[in-house]
């Protein structure tokens, strides 16, 4: 007599999502894909503890930038990602490539935070703060990312922020990403 076990992934790695990523977003069809495999799993909107630089760079693509007490609190989703999901988002924010890099963030449930405000508590006891991943600018850009930005971010990348956003496959080829990244940093803002 065999066990029947759930396909859901023994180990997991829970990954906050600020952009492309999230629900009714161009790029949630991976996030899509990998829920129908058991590779990923919704848990909830979350909200960073600390502040972080929200920014778009170049075609309206979201950047969250690692300087803790910049910027805002950031809003988005927070998923149960199995190792072979985290590959596949590893592979799409570029990596390796020198896009993005994967660091650790403290996220709370944002209906939590939504019932303390409520409540009119000066603190955050009892909300129970989640450690995650979240993928960032890469160092090699994200400062002068900042500045293009006039050192001004968003709390939520909504539709508002990704109006004019071209999707990878619509966006000039004979450039790598990181070129257009160089380009948008070294042009005036409008």
């Amino acid at each position: 007599m065999g066990i029947e076990t759930a396909q859901t992934p023994c180990t997991t790695t829970s990954i906050f999502t600020y952009g492309t990523l999230k629900r009714g977003f161009s790029n949630h069809t991976l996030i899509q894909d990998l829920m129908r495999t058991g590779d990923a799993v919704f848990k909830g909107t979350y909200t960073t503890v600390d502040s972080f630089p929200l920014v778009c760079g170049p075609y309206k693509v979201p950047f969250l930038l690692n300087f803790p007490g910049s910027g805002l609190r950031v809003t988005g989703e927070l998923y149960g990602v199995s190792a072979y999901g985290l590959a596949r988002m590893d592979e799409l924010e570029g990596t390796t490539r020198g896009h993005y890099q994967r660091l650790p963030i403290q996220v709370v449930a944002t209906a939590a935070m939504a019932a303390e405000a409520e409540d009119d508590k000066e603190n955050e006891e009892g909300v129970k703060i989640t450690c995650a991943e979240a993928y960032f600018a890469e160092k090699s850009y994200d400062k002068e990312l900042w500045r293009r930005n006039g050192k001004k971010g968003f709390g939520v990348y909504s539709e508002k922020e990704a109006k004019g956003y071209v999707k990878r496959k619509d966006r000039p080829q004979n450039l790598s990403f990181l070129d257009h990244i160089r380009n948008f940093i070294s042009s005036s803002s409008d």
